[in-house]
């Protein structure tokens, strides 16, 4: 195949847009934060089945306050009746049962007081357990909503710049002879390898070096020959900087 030496330095270009379309298709489809993200779901999972323990627990802390509250109304609220049966009991055994009954009420209501003040201590503790939960939780979501604004807006760039990068290629690709341009994207696809600049001795597809019997019939091709790699198969570019 010919093709003039301007083209064929021209697919170098176009290799070199491809590189960067890769690139910028990885960081559209591949945000460097979505491994983060994608483990901060994970943790905040966690976190919320703790949180939902964590509650369950506060909310029979309250339940078991709310019943000793109404155990020690009751109580009080009876104490004060037989109290004031007592003032105007005229039987002895009357009175003195009914004195018995509100010594028992008096030490069942300091009982009953007892056990409140515990278990308030624990609905306290159950609610620092809730609140410092949530916090973590509110924490790992402001990380998450940061990161994941910040992979949009690295997305919707890398989208931005394939777009530019896609409007370049085509442009350059236009002025490359059709064949050649066939070449070269056949080679690309086959391989991953459609071109590589011959520098020094050294094709750039592949780094390796060209053995002395191969750079000596590169040595001996007209400026147009389209050569190939020996090594990978590529285009083999030759500019002033080949050494040949």
């Amino acid at each position: 195949m010919k093709a003039t030496p301007e083209n064929q330095r021209t697919l170098l270009e176009i290799a070199e847009l491809d590189r960067r379309l890769q690139q910028a298709e990885r960081a559209r489809t591949q945000p460097a934060q979505g491994a983060r993200i994608n483990e901060l779901a994970a943790v905040r999972k966690q976190q919320l089945a703790e949180l939902t323990s964590l509650a369950g627990a506060l909310d029979d802390a309250r339940a078991e306050l709310k019943r000793l509250e109404s155990d020690v109304t009751l109580a009080t609220q009876r104490r004060d009746r037989d109290g004031e049966r007592l003032t105007s009991a005229t039987d002895p055994k009357q009175a003195q049962a009914l004195e018995n009954e509100i010594d028992s009420l008096t030490r069942r209501i300091s009982m009953l007081e007892d056990s409140e003040l515990e278990v308030m201590g624990r609905v306290e503790e159950a609610q620092a357990a809730v609140d410092a939960q949530q916090a973590l939780i509110d924490q790992t979501q402001s990380e998450g909503a940061a990161l994941t604004a910040a992979a949009k807006a690295e997305m919707a760039a890398a989208a931005t710049e394939s777009e530019h990068l896609t409007r370049d290629r085509a442009a350059l690709a236009g002025t490359v002879a059709a064949d050649l341009m066939a070449e070269f994207e056949r080679r690309s696809a086959r391989g991953g390898i459609g071109v590589g600049l011959l520098r020094r001795g050294v094709c750039e597809g592949c780094r390796m070096v060209l053995a002395g019997t191969d750079l000596t019939e590169v040595r001996k091709a007209a400026p147009d020959d389209v050569l190939s790699c020996p090594e990978c198969g590529a285009i083999l570019v030759r500019t002033e900087e080949s050494g040949l």
